[in-house]
């Protein structure tokens, strides 16, 4: 990691855990306990017709709809096996309207409570969706800047498409929290020690939803090795890439790798990543020279896996990113 007075791209994080949760795992785990973050603001269902002729699911908050159109306009993008009932979807959007905001959740096919038509999921690079509802948006009158944050895995869908997009890309800016950079670290810290406790929780909700969709005769993928995955290489060489027209589990991690796409990227953008995030290691913190001059790099000591609680009380936690990602994608409007 680069000191930032040498190099303004990589930033050292201010943020301090809770006293009461120092614990990268505790980090990690508490925002999905059921009391982590009680505010259920009512959201609005739209589908998304693609393209391909598939389709996808949007929730926006409902009281954002009396906004203008001149109002800015945030995107998230939820993490693996997310929706817009993940508590740091609800978070950033309900932080997002108390700035005036319009919020939504753009959710990755077959992903929430509704389901997709074609034979096939979401992975890591798919770019296809937000950049057809970027263009969707514009379409139907948005004239306010819009913006995005991506979590985890939409943090990795987020980057590769502003990468690829360059100077096309419709974002005024972005940001990314806690994201699997470099696919093959990532699978490999998630197959050590503790971590395997969350990859057996993930691959199990994954193979659930892989049931709902196929059957042994319908899936157009070995169904038993799918089925005995243990790790996420497996998984992903027996089902993601077969799914999505990758040769294998090497050529998916390899074209799908956000951190190839940082040079590319030509909006600001804010990526926050914690060097003790049980899904990785300090390994995927990239070197100053792979990113591009509008992207700034906070890397933080702690924080675990979309964690960074920093103070409150367990009844009443307060969270970091909201805040910060807000106070960036503010200060480049």
């Amino acid at each position: 990691m680069t000191d930032e007075k040498t190099d303004k791209r990589i930033l050292q994080s201010e943020f301090k855990p809770a006293a009461w949760l120092r614990h990268r795992h505790l980090q990690t785990i508490f925002p999905s306990l059921p009391w982590a973050w009680r505010k259920r603001t009512p959201l609005r269902r739209e589908i998304l017709e693609l393209p391909d002729g598939d389709m996808t699911a949007i929730d926006w908050l409902e009281a954002g709809d009396s906004l203008p159109s001149t109002a800015p306009l945030l995107v998230v993008l939820h993490g693996l096996e997310g929706s817009a009932e993940s508590s740091y979807a609800r978070m950033m959007m309900e932080t997002a309207l108390e700035r005036g905001w319009r919020p939504c959740v753009l959710h990755f096919r077959d992903c929430g409570d509704y389901r997709n038509r074609l034979p096939r999921r979401y992975h890591a690079g798919e770019t296809g969706d937000i950049r057809y509802f970027l263009r969707t948006l514009h379409e139907q009158g948005q004239t306010g800047p819009i913006l995005a944050v991506g979590y985890s895995l939409g943090g990795n869908i987020l980057l590769k498409y502003l990468g690829e997009s360059g100077r096309d890309s419709r974002l005024a800016a972005a940001g990314a929290v806690c994201v699997p950079l470099d696919l093959y670290k990532c699978a490999e810290a998630l197959n050590t020690g503790f971590s395997k406790i969350y990859q057996h929780y993930i691959l199990k909700r994954m193979k659930i939803s892989v049931q709902r969709k196929f059957d042994r005769h319908t899936a157009a993928f070995d169904w038993n090795r799918a089925m005995a995955a243990e790790n996420f290489a497996v998984f992903d060489d027996a089902v993601t890439a077969p799914l999505h027209g990758f040769d294998g589990m090497n050529d998916y991690y390899d074209k799908c790798s956000s951190a190839q796409f940082l040079k590319g990227i030509a909006q600001p953008t804010l990526i926050v990543n914690a060097l003790d995030d049980p899904f990785m290691t300090p390994g995927v913190i990239p070197h100053q020279d792979r990113l591009s001059d509008q992207v700034s790099l906070e890397v933080s000591v702690t924080g675990g896996h979309v964690g960074f609680i920093e103070g409150g009380t367990p009844w009443r936690p307060k969270y970091y990113l909201p805040r910060r990602i807000l106070d960036f994608l503010t200060s480049q409007l």
